[in-house]
């Protein structure tokens, strides 16, 4: 009898224990999956992480360029040879700065104010957009070199 309670207690611990850890799982993504708001949509935290990320200290490299960049706008970038369209810029900045994100749920689009730092000159700023649609890879979707209002 008393065999029987000590398994059966092993046996409710180990499936309690199994319960907290699939509940646990199920709350918290494990680092690198994506945590979309629950109408499938990028948040603005996902955005931010994704402008800094594409953008770095210097501008996109050429991986991001090619993986991370919306078809249409790589064929306005392929339009702009001697100026770089992806940083409003034809030199690489010192620095970049990603700044806060504004999600538009209606219009499905996401953007944040890129600012871009040039050592002795004045920043310069750009706006930079990205769709909120999860069900696809993020990707840059538009840039807009005319300085945000501030």
């Amino acid at each position: 009898m008393l065999r029987t309670l000590r398994c059966s207690a092993a046996a409710a611990a180990l499936g309690l224990g199994l319960v907290l850890a699939a509940g646990a799982s199920a709350t918290a993504a494990p680092h690198g999956v994506k945590k979309t708001d629950p109408n499938g949509r990028f948040t603005a935290e996902e955005i931010h992480h994704f402008l800094e990320g594409f953008y770095g200290n210097h501008g996109p490299r050429p991986w991001e360029r090619q993986n991370l960049v919306s078809d249409q706008l790589k064929e306005r970038v392929a339009q702009t040879p001697d100026y770089d369209l992806l940083l409003c810029a034809q030199n690489e900045p010192r620095d970049i700065e990603v700044g806060e994100v504004t999600t538009a749920q209606s219009a499905r689009v996401g953007w944040a104010t890129i600012t871009t730092y040039w050592g002795q000159g004045s920043p310069s700023s750009f706006t930079a957009y990205v769709d909120l649609d999860a069900s696809r890879p993020i990707e840059l979707l538009d840039v807009d070199c005319a300085t945000p209002e501030g």
